[in-house]
């Protein structure tokens, strides 16, 4: 079978409002419906991430925001759509390195979870990551205590200033999210940290 139908469809990036149609097509019933589910599942998701992530940037306010999505992307191919969609949506760069090289996107991140696991403490982690990324250095604060995490953080961030570098910033990644952002954003205030932009 081969597809004799129309394809119209919006311009990638234009904005969409409710009942505006994205994605028609004009073709025999047949051909139509085997279009149907795949153009369902590739519009639908990467129009969700794009409206979320242009919600986030809108929220943020003129600060950076990153896209960090590719261990929790379901699907073979979906971490790469998604990490195109954010940054469509506006985000600033991703922590997908093949998305960077694909589309040029520009890519960012901080260490792992698996990272800090691989040493005996978590700021024996820290330290070794502060040794060789002394430039953006940024620290993934809960893979054990969070708080514990964010006080390790400090510790190698005053490091770092003894060697004229500066903590970039610090991730949290789970948990109650709004009470522990609270809790670090006081712990790095009063330790004299304040997170510069991206």
């Amino acid at each position: 079978m081969r597809y004799t139908g129309d394809v119209f469809v919006m311009e990638e990036g234009d904005l969409a409002f409710p009942n505006m149609p994205l994605v028609q097509l004009r073709a025999p019933l047949l051909q139509a419906q085997v279009q149907e589910t795949p153009l369902l599942a590739i519009v639908n998701f990467q129009t969700l991430i794009a409206t979320k992530a242009s919600r986030v940037v809108r929220a943020a306010d003129g600060d950076k925001v990153l896209e960090f999505g590719l261990r929790r992307a379901q699907g073979v191919d979906s971490a790469l759509s998604a990490s195109r969609a954010a940054y469509i949506g506006g985000v600033d760069g991703t922590s997908n390195v093949l998305a960077g090289k694909i589309w040029g996107i520009p890519v960012k991140g901080t260490h792992a979870h698996a990272w800090v696991m691989t040493f005996p403490t978590e700021i024996e982690a820290f330290e070794a990551y502060a040794n060789t990324m002394t430039i953006n250095c940024t620290f993934l604060v809960d893979t054990y205590d969070t708080i514990q995490g964010v006080k390790n953080a400090i510790q190698v961030g005053f490091k770092l200033k003894e060697k004229g570098y500066q903590l970039a910033g610090i991730r949290l990644d789970s948990g109650d999210m709004t009470r522990l952002s609270i809790e670090a954003r006081k712990l790095l205030d009063e330790a004299g940290f304040w997170m510069p932009k991206l």
